[in-house]
């Protein structure tokens, strides 16, 4: 039975990236389990721990040393190694040298290439011990750390200084050295309940001791519980609802070791200001948590976790009240300042600020949305006066004190300018509307005009971005552009917006008055956009098969395509399915070989089998079927009809040499059957279905 021990490694550091922490503990936990799978080191879990002064992982039940194995190595081909008298070659007397063999441990390997000579050696596994400190080593050099800081007058290298180290295998000290410090078995606390050292016997006894002896509860999750339930249960004291959103969370668990909520209050009067401010002056600026009352609405409250439990309680609490109140008098300040004059005052000033230096200015990209968004308006059979002044509003705020202090606040203020200014619900609305999708998977404006304006707005950014050479490459995309793709298709397909597409992309581009080669700046543009349809879909479950049948025929209304999709989906569930896309496949071939010959129209007077006539007829009695069903965009309706052609398909192809020697009748029968190919491309191609 394989002898086995727990393994515990913990680096000690000055306080790590809030933001960074927990994808470098579970980078840390994966390279270690790479580098045990490559040593072939026998282990049980492994445990991620991860505090703002510690990264460890803990690995249960690893075996001492590499399993004992038989080793293999291939020599020279029997034919070179043996003189004819029967001596050993130079060739196979190097190569025993080299495995430190004699001739007796050589055998003989048939393969299909001859006769080889092998050597087969036990081996024994190296101890564990022994291959651990290089494990380590690779697994941090191997983590995600963007930029690595030195320190001291030593060279190494890491996020942050190295304090100190522990490397422990069950209750023996791995003697080794990481970032130039020595390894130990003593840990650390609380920088401020227990500085002092904390000696462990064993690895088993790691998360205990700290939490019973150092005030620090070292596993992520169990601290990230532990503060949820804290800043609930201190929301609750007041009978409110904290506002727990997760990245926040995140990054607070990862500032505390030991962490203690604190219940705060600020004066009532600003619960005036919009709620979107109050909680980005809470969340984003101070990583307080805001509280809210059972129907939702904000409460004068907030909670803050602190990485102390202080003797003092209410002087920690007075502290955050005091840094929050000149925060939130800011804040109020600029909503009342920012009120005093009109959105409209504002937007010719958007002269002044630069959206991209050879794209102009902020007023010039609202003009060219303006327009985009009007012809959208237009091929939508839609009103265009509204989305045509939120359009010229849609910027205005960028210039206000508010968003100049919180930036991820723009659209969201004006939509609270405008409607304080009497503008209608729906182009207020549409204002804060145009940035949706926010993030990946994020909600999608909920009125017309928004939905108009988002699509105008990101499709004159991807244009222009691109007019200018500066799509996205490798990590990186400064404007967002995936971002902006991916709403641009959310918003077509999820919406329903049914427009053309290409017509779209020439629109937006003619409006700049750069040179630059407007063709193939849409056909790059048309291709990136194409790539994160396909990524859209293939996260939706539809299969790149069916994404190819599709894409073949190339609609250029995204809307469309999702339907077509939908209906190839629907389609190769059919029992006929798989014999009408074998049947398409033969098709398309013969077809390609034979493009020169295929005859403009078939006719039926040289037919010379029966089942020439019965393809024919049915046929055009398909094309009769489908053809409203095209017109209504039924593709599943038309896909379900046109499968009743698996039968006299079939037939044809059974009874029918298609390459006849005849030419006439062979440019007959390749006119037949380019009719049949026809009858699917108007849907789809289903000879890229696989089987």
């Amino acid at each position: 039975m394989t002898e086995t021990r727990d393994l515990l490694f913990e680096l000690g550091t000055e306080e790590l990236p809030p933001k960074s922490l927990f994808t470098l503990a579970l980078a840390l936990k994966t390279n270690i389990e790479a580098g045990l799978a490559k040593a072939a080191l026998e282990h049980g879990a492994l445990l991620p721990y991860a505090t703002p002064r510690r990264l460890a992982v803990l690995v249960k039940d690893l075996a001492t040393a590499q399993a004992d194995r038989i080793e293999e190595r291939r020599g020279p081909a029997v034919s070179s190694a043996y003189r004819a008298d029967g001596s050993p070659t130079p060739a196979l007397e190097g190569f025993l040298r080299s495995c430190g063999a004699t001739p007796e441990q050589v055998f003989t390997l048939q393969t299909e290439k001859g006769e080889w000579l092998v050597v087969r050696q036990a081996v024994r596994g190296v101890p564990t011990v022994e291959l651990i400190p290089e494990i380590l080593r690779q697994a941090l050099t191997a983590l995600p750390i963007a930029k690595r800081m030195r320190w001291g007058s030593g060279t190494a290298e890491f996020v942050r200084p190295v304090q100190w180290a522990v490397l422990l295998f069950g209750d023996e000290l791995i003697p080794a050295e990481f970032l130039g410090v020595r390894t130990g078995r003593e840990t650390r606390g609380h920088r401020f309940h227990h500085p002092g050292p904390i000696s462990l016997a064993r690895p088993a006894d790691y998360p205990d001791q700290l939490a019973e002896r150092g005030f620090v509860i070292a596993e992520f999750d169990a601290r990230r519980r532990k503060v949820r339930a804290l800043v609930e249960a201190a929301a609750a004291t007041v009978d409110g609802v904290a506002e727990i959103e997760p990245e926040l969370l995140d990054e607070t668990t990862a500032l505390v070791e030991w962490p203690v909520a604190v219940l705060g209050g600020f004066d009532a009067r600003y619960l005036a200001l919009p709620p979107e401010v109050l909680i980005t002056t809470l969340q984003s600026h101070q990583k307080y948590f805001p509280v809210k009352d059972r129907h939702g609405a904000l409460l004068p409250y907030f909670v803050t976790v602190s990485n102390i439990e202080s003797t003092a309680p209410a002087t920690v609490r007075a502290g955050n009240e005091r840094v929050v109140r000149p925060r939130l008098a800011d804040a109020e300040f600029f909503w009342n300042q920012d009120r005093k004059r009109p959105l409209e005052s504002r937007v010719e000033e958007l002269a002044q600020l630069t959206f991209q230096k050879t794209l102009g200015s902020m007023w010039d990209k609202t003009r060219r949305t303006e327009r985009l968004a009007v012809a959208i308006a237009e091929r939508l059979g839609t009103e265009s006066a509204w989305v045509e002044r939120a359009a010229r509003l849609a910027k205005a705020d960028l210039l206000t004190l508010m968003v100049g202090e919180f930036p991820e606040l723009q659209g969201i203020m004006g939509r609270y300018y405008a409607l304080a200014e009497g503008e209608p619900e729906e182009i207020a609305a549409a204002i804060e509307e145009q940035y949706r999708p926010r993030v990946s998977g994020g909600p999608l404006p909920t009125t017309r005009t928004g939905l108009m304006l988002a699509l105008a707005e990101k499709l004159d950014t991807l244009a222009g971005i691109f007019s200018v050479g500066l799509a996205p490459t490798g990590d990186k995309d400064p404007y967002a552009l995936r971002r902006a793709a991916l709403g641009v298709i959310r918003l077509l397909v999820e919406a329903e917006l049914d427009l053309h597409l290409p017509d779209l992309l020439d629109l937006a581009l003619s409006q700049f008055g750069h040179r630059f080669d407007a063709a193939a700046v849409k056909a790059s543009l048309w291709e990136f956009l194409l790539e994160r349809l396909r990524g859209y879909f293939l996260e939706r479950h539809v299969r790149p098969d069916e994404f190819e049948a599709v894409l073949s025929v190339a609609p250029a209304s995204l809307l469309d395509f999702a339907r077509r999709l939908k209906a190839v989906a629907e389609f190769r569930k059919l029992p006929e399915a798989e014999s009408l896309a074998t049947a398409n496949k033969r098709i398309r071939n013969i077809l390609r070989r034979a493009q020169a010959e295929i005859a403009a129209t078939v006719d039926p007077g040289r037919f010379v089998e029966p089942s020439e006539s019965r393809l024919l007829e049915a046929a055009r009695a398909a094309k009769a079927d489908i053809l409203p069903l095209l017109h209504a965009r039924d593709y599943t309706g038309a896909l379900c009809r046109l499968s009743r052609l698996r039968e006299v398909v079939d037939s044809f192809f059974d009874g029918v040499m298609v390459m006849a020697e005849d030419a006439a009748l062979r440019q007959n029968r390749l006119g037949l059957l380019a009719i049949v190919e026809g009858l699917f491309l108007d849907i789809a191609d289903i000879s890229k279905l696989q089987g």
